[in-house]
């Protein structure tokens, strides 16, 4: 039995995923003039990524969001180097991208234990300046979480990815027939029978414009950068977001979903993707369906459907069409299969690339070897005489 567990936030205002800090590294020791010590060197500040932590605990915790390093010792009689100062260490989720105020990329923590330096402490003083110490590094930081998970699922409100959830698992998160019913990031993994386990992310739906951050914009939008793959969900009959907006039908809804991935980050549209049709129990879902499939092996074809502000620069080819019903569960155990077989398949392509690079160097390696030794016997054998 395959089974979905989620990790789920109550209201998306209190999910924190962007927080600005103030970090400053210790002040240096003093030195002992008289005697020429040297004082002990102020203390870093760290960002460290560890489990079961989230930005909404460090703004908690640190509501003035400073954070110091340790001051050097001075130095003394007893003691003519002084002892160097605390480092400060901020306990960050993993999934973080920390960056400057000006938007410099410092360092990003993709695992438990990775670790980033923000601020460096002061030198202690020495006889050779002066004896006097310096200040540690003072700057403001952020740390914006990527949700990291295999899968990312892409729709637009009401497509039915909560209630693909859902079928896929025995949750019950918010479902209605209107916009916006996901407010919020959720996190599952889908486990299988020999234990392997799949995240997905499960993010608020995207809406036109979302590149320019309309709707929840790039708060969606960035955490789809670190998924293997998109999952991206249709309702078979098309959608209209609202009585003012035109209707979109299937074949519209994928391309402009992919206009606005390749509008925010033109690298994402190059993820493996799949392709779920939902609401295959409406009337003439095969039907619709069949021309979807049509549209999709020629899109070229019909671009006269789409305005030209729709139209993509690349069109995807999804790995698997998979027509569901979440309402029923009809072709929910093909979709888990078809999942699984895509993620497998791409970790086998990516060990096969991992394994081509290495004996690539190594063939350079070994070449670089014997043209050194051709050029050493080469040059042995100059000036010598019979």
């Amino acid at each position: 039995m395959v089974y979905i567990s989620r990790i789920c936030f109550r209201k998306y205002g209190n999910f924190v995923d962007n927080l600005r800090l103030y970090v400053r590294g210790g002040t240096g020791g003093m030195a002992l003039p008289r005697l020429g010590g040297h004082g002990g060197n102020g203390g870093n500040v760290w960002v460290v990524a560890i489990m079961n932590m989230t930005l909404k605990k460090i703004k908690d915790k640190y509501p003035l969001k400073r954070f110091i390093g340790g001051s050097g010792a001075n130095s003394s009689v007893r003691a003519l180097k002084g002892d160097k100062g605390k480092d400060e260490e901020i306990l960050a989720p993993v999934g973080i991208t920390v960056t400057s105020d000006d938007g410099r990329i410092l360092g990003e923590l993709n695992a438990e234990g990775d670790r980033v330096l923000v601020a460096k402490g002061g030198s202690g003083g020495t006889p050779y300046f002066p004896f006097e110490p310096k200040k540690g590094q003072v700057k403001h930081i952020r740390l914006d979480l990527k949700l990291i998970a295999d899968l990312g699922l892409v729709g637009f409100p009401n497509a039915g990815k909560s209630s693909l959830l859902t079928a896929l698992s025995n949750a019950t998160p918010q479902i209605a027939n209107y916009a916006f019913t996901t407010l919020r990031p959720e996190i599952g993994k889908i486990a299988y029978p020999d234990y392997k386990q799949i995240s997905v992310a499960d993010l608020p739906g995207l809406i036109e414009g979302a590149h320019l951050n309309r709707g929840m914009g790039h708060k969606f939008l960035k955490h789809v950068e670190r998924t293997k793959q998109l999952l991206f969900v249709v309702d078979v009959g098309g959608f209209q977001l609202a009585s003012k907006t035109p209707f979109r039908s299937a074949f519209e809804a994928v391309q402009l979903l992919t206009k606005e991935l390749e509008l925010y980050k033109e690298e994402l549209v190059s993820k493996p993707a799949l392709l779920v049709v939902n609401k295959m129990d409406l009337p003439e879902a095969e039907d619709k369906l069949e021309e979807l499939k049509e549209q999709l092996q020629n899109p070229e074809e019909f671009t006269n459907l789409l305005p030209d502000d729709m139209i993509p620069k690349n069109f995807i080819t999804f790995r698997h069409v998979v027509p569901i019903s979440a309402l029923n569960g009809f072709g929910v155990d093909h979709l888990k299969s078809c999942i699984r077989l895509s993620l497998d398949e791409y970790a086998a392509m990516e060990t096969s690339a991992v394994h081509q690079e290495k004996l690539q160097a190594l063939r350079q390696q070994s070449h670089e070897c014997f043209g050194n030794e051709d050029k050493i016997s080469l040059s042995s054998g100059v000036g010598r005489t019979q």
